[in-house]
């Protein structure tokens, strides 16, 4: 039996270790023959990707829609690249590695909207100088409506390609050559594309994948759904980069000799996080082990539904009267006080039910080896998770403004993690509890953004990177308690990678 596990051990680190470099490998294969540079242009941080050869070409300017940053754009500007166009990324105010905060208000067209067009702009005039004078902008999300304006204001823009769009003010005419894409599983952006395509057409009623007008006299609509993709997936579809740079070609006379060069990074950066997964189990189990026995609250089915479910009731409730406006990142401080109090009631709970002494006393504990096990989980989540979405996926490496931000989110997220673990581990515990919890934690999420929507619909975007978080994370939780017996561990963990995520991700705004 013990062959037959290492056995299975080894070829769990051979086939993690295989999906690692191979995924490493397509995806850095994917800019061969173009040059990135990195540029400032004033405070916005930008990238140029072009061919080698360095041949005067239209230059595509590509934004990136809320909580995003550049490189959650690359898919489109490395296939662009290699297509022979010029493209440009960059952070919008308050995004990535932005320095300056989102001037504006959020919920006015007046406020941020002009913002981020007066960044465009600037983008836009320096991007000129780079190509042949051809321009053309994609949008994303948020961007998609910010490029849509533009457009309007600029009627040298070549085409505009608006991804997942909504856009109030697009008319029958106006921005010129216009495409959008949408994946399948975006029902409402579905209906908008149609809706925003059908105004050039007569009678008004467009169907998907049908081309109205002529790309050469500007008049050009089209909406493309992407099979079997959402909001983010999109962005990495081959079929979204085809369409793409197949509009490009139309709108600009573009005639090839060549099949398009095209690459999908999302599976390859899917098949390099499920490598890392894997790797963490057998990582897991070189963790120092901290107690001689297993510790934790230990609490079978039937007392675990009070600890449970009336944080869940009371955190929503509670906060619906508190103000939580203390950090100039949206909805994050919400989300800090939601995790704190979540777990300061749980705590307050299990008081009531067993006492809680072995989370706090040190005696069974090897405090060396709770430390070192503590720095061993975080440094690999940060080099085998964090890192490879920084450089793959969007950015993940906070900047120095940000760290206030994730210190106090880290308040928060202990409250949280700690209790819960706690709650959820122990020699006698119920199957399934840790998971249960996650669930019954967003379902408060989902209570307290329709007690207050307008303030908190924005956690709707989040709830689902939560959902994948919770996944990830609690087979690492699930793994580390099995061989250190201590809570503490992937509680602390995992606070402070929430807390980083989060912190990282979401825009900055001023005041």
């Amino acid at each position: 039996m013990n062959v037959m596990r290492r056995i299975f051990s080894l070829l769990i680190v051979v086939f993690a270790c295989l999906a690692i470099g191979l995924s490493v490998f397509q995806l850095n294969k994917a800019t061969d023959g173009i040059v990135i540079r990195d540029v400032d242009i004033g405070t916005i941080p930008a990238r140029i990707f072009e061919k080698q050869e360095h041949i005067a070409a239209p230059v595509v300017v590509i934004a990136h829609g809320f909580a995003g940053s550049q490189q959650l754009m690359q898919s489109f500007a490395i296939a662009l690249a290699r297509n022979g166009y010029i493209a440009v990324t960059f952070d919008f105010a308050g995004h990535g590695r932005n320095p300056s905060p989102l001037t504006g208000s959020i919920t006015e067209e007046t406020g941020v909207t002009e913002t981020l067009l007066a960044e465009l702009e600037k983008v836009s005039a320096y991007a000129r100088l780079v190509g042949d004078g051809r321009l053309a902008v994609l949008g994303h999300s948020m961007a998609s409506d910010i490029v849509v304006r533009f457009a309007q204001k600029s009627p040298d823009i070549a085409a505009t390609i608006a991804v997942s769009m909504f856009s109030p003010v697009v008319t029958a005419t106006s921005p010129q050559n216009l495409l959008v894409i949408v994946g399948d599983w975006e029902g409402m952006l579905k209906d908008e594309a149609l809706r925003a395509v059908s105004l050039a057409t007569s009678p008004r009623h467009a169907e998907a994948s049908m081309l109205y007008g002529d790309p050469l006299k500007g008049t050009a609509r089209e909406a493309v759904f992407i099979p079997h993709t959402e909001h983010v997936s999109v962005l990495f579809a081959l079929e979204s980069l085809r369409a793409a740079v197949e509009w490009l070609d139309a709108c600009l006379a573009i005639k090839r000799n060549a099949p398009l060069q095209l690459d999908a990074r999302g599976p390859w950066i899917a098949f390099l996080i499920t490598g890392s997964v894997l790797l963490a189990w057998r990582a897991s189990q070189s963790l120092p082990q901290v107690t001689q026995e297993p510790i934790g609250a230990g609490l079978n089915w039937r007392r675990l539904w009070v600890p449970m479910v009336l944080p869940a009731l009371i955190t929503p409730l509670l906060l619906r009267f508190v103000p939580t406006h203390f950090l100039p990142v949206l909805v994050a401080d919400y989300l800090a006080m939601h995790f704190a109090v979540y777990g300061l009631v749980t705590l307050a709970v299990l008081v009531f039910i067993v006492r809680p002494i072995s989370l706090f006393t040190i005696q069974g504990r090897a405090l060396h080896r709770l430390l070192a096990a503590v720095m061993l989980v975080v440094a690999y989540e940060a080099l085998a998770l964090f890192w490879p979405l920084d450089h793959y996926f969007t950015n993940f490496v906070p900047a120095l403004n940000r760290m206030p931000i994730v210190l106090a989110m880290m308040i928060g997220t202990l409250c949280y993690f700690l209790s819960d673990e706690w709650l959820t581990r122990g020699k006698d515990s119920a199957r399934g509890a840790y998971a249960l919890s996650k669930l019954i934690f967003l379902i408060s999420l989902g209570i307290a953004t329709a007690l207050d929507f307008e303030r908190l619909f924005f956690l709707i975007i989040i709830i689902p990177v939560i959902l994948l978080f919770f996944l990830i994370f609690g087979l690492f939780s699930s793994w580390i308690y099995r061989r250190t017996g201590d809570p503490l561990v992937a509680g602390i963990a995992h606070a402070l990678a929430f807390a980083w995520a989060i912190g990282v991700t979401f825009p900055i705004l001023a005041g």
